[in-house]
Order: C-alpha cells, then structure tokens, then sequence
C-alpha cells in the first residue's frame, strides 16, 4: 500500500511534469524572453488557477496541505489535463475519483463494437444511463432489442415496461430488483446528469413496481451472476458479467454465456 508520504511525492512529480510540458502560448500568455527552465512557471499556473504562489509551491514540493474538489477542477483545467490525468490528479490528491460529470456517452467505438460481434455469446454495450448502443444478434435472440427502435432501446426501461422482455426473464419478480439496485450505483455517479433523473421520474410514474423497489434505496455491489433465460420454453442458466470497455466514456460490455452443466462421476 502507498504511504501518504509517498502519494505527496508522486502528486508533486506529477504537477512539475504537467506544468513543463506547457508553453505560455498554451494557456494564451505572453512567451517574453527566453526561459531558462521549461514549460509554465509556478506563478503562472498559481495565477491561473486562482491560489496564492507560496500555497501552490507547497503544493508542488508535496507539502501536507488539503485541496478541494473545486481547486483540483481548476487545476486539471489549467495544466490541460485529459479525463485520465483528471483522474490521476485526484487519485494522488484525495486518494479518490472524481465525480462523474454524468454524460451519457451514446456512439459506439468501432473498436469496441467490433469486440462484441466477435464474442460467441449474447453480449451488449451500456452506457451510464442504460441506453443499449450494441447488440450482437445472439443477444437479440435472448432480449429481442432490434423489436425497439434505437433511442427506445434502454435496459432499465424495458425491463419495467416491456412484457416480452420480463418474460424472457425467469423469476423476473426476484431478478429486476437486483437490477435496479445495480443501476442505483450509476445513478449515484451520475450526480451531475439530468437526463437520468428524467429516466427515473418517469418509470416512476408508469411502473408501480419500479417506483416501489427504486424506494427502498437497495444497492447491489457486483454485477455478475447466474440469471435464467427462456430459451425455447425452458430456464436456462447464464452466467452473467459487466466489463467496463471504455472507463471515460461510462461504457460497458454485458455478456450472458450458457452456463456449463456439471457432471457427476461415478466410480
């Protein structure tokens, strides 16, 4: 484990590599005289980032010393940090990701679409909302998402609206509560979003049963499992899991693969 003496020094390195791989040119300032030292000097990141030079120099040279939130945005945005190095700052800092902007990322990485079709099981990408970008066709197969047009496919909203859907779902009373509680962890990370929110309020008010589990505020930790599909009229076991495939994006691969049935040995 890091020792916090540790974390300070690497949060300094960290400023000083940031802040010399900058121009004043970069941040829209002067370039003056020749300087003998590269990059951004420590006043003209303090100045930009509205601090004091000397609290901002204990900063850099991995002081003991507490930042906000508010301080590390402005910081981020100053030494142009991408959302990785915004992260990384805030790691070092407070030891903590930063909270989500919420953005419901809602275009599929070829890359990443290209992972899913190759995969030989039912397999389909989410975003932080829930929305469905992808599917391959053997997940189409086992929750029928082509029957809906693009911008109605969301995987929260089918499963509490579309009876097709709940009864492709084997004890779907006991399984779509255990959803539900797993969305509530993206819509606690999704504090600045609106149209979340707007996602909620109304399947409040056209699913009572929605609105009864959402409020009893049940938060399901892992998202992975066994879960039971009619497949031809039968329960079958799938073995379920999420994979985050793009961190910055919120994007995530749900894949459902026919579990393995166990054999007894017999001697």
């Amino acid at each position: 484990m890091r020792t916090l003496k540790r974390t300070r020094r690497d949060l300094a390195d960290f400023l000083r590599t940031q802040r010399e791989r900058l121009s004043p040119a970069d941040v829209g300032l002067p370039s003056g005289a020749r300087r003998r030292t590269p990059g951004l000097r420590r006043e003209e990141v303090a100045a930009l980032a509205g601090v004091g030079l000397t609290w901002y120099t204990w900063l850099e040279q991995g002081r003991d010393i507490g930042v906000s939130s508010t301080f590390l945005d402005n910081l981020a945005r100053v030494l142009k940090l991408d959302a990785a190095e915004r992260r990384h700052l805030f790691m070092l800092a407070h030891d903590r990701p930063p909270a989500e902007p919420g953005k419901t990322w809602c275009v599929l990485p070829p890359l990443v679409r290209r992972l899913m079709h190759d995969l030989p099981h039912p397999a389909f990408v989410i975003n932080l909302r829930w929305d469905v970008l992808g599917f391959n066709a053997l997940a189409d197969e086992r929750f029928t998402f082509a029957r809906h047009a693009p911008g109605q496919r969301n995987l929260l909203w089918l499963l509490f609206t579309d009876p097709v859907l709940q009864a492709r779902i084997v004890d779907w009373e006991q399984q779509a509560p255990l959803m539900l509680s797993s969305f509530r962890r993206d819509f606690t990370r999704a504090s600045q979003s609106t149209d979340i929110p707007e996602l909620v309020n109304d399947l409040e008010r056209i699913s009572p049963a929605f609105k009864l589990w959402w409020r009893q505020h049940q938060v399901q930790a892992p998202c992975h499992g066994v879960r039971h599909l009619l497949v031809d009229e039968q329960p079958v076991p799938f073995e379920f899991t999420s994979l985050t495939v793009d961190e910055d994006r919120h994007l995530r691969l749900v894949v459902y693969a026919r579990k393995e049935q166990e054999t007894s040995l017999s001697g």
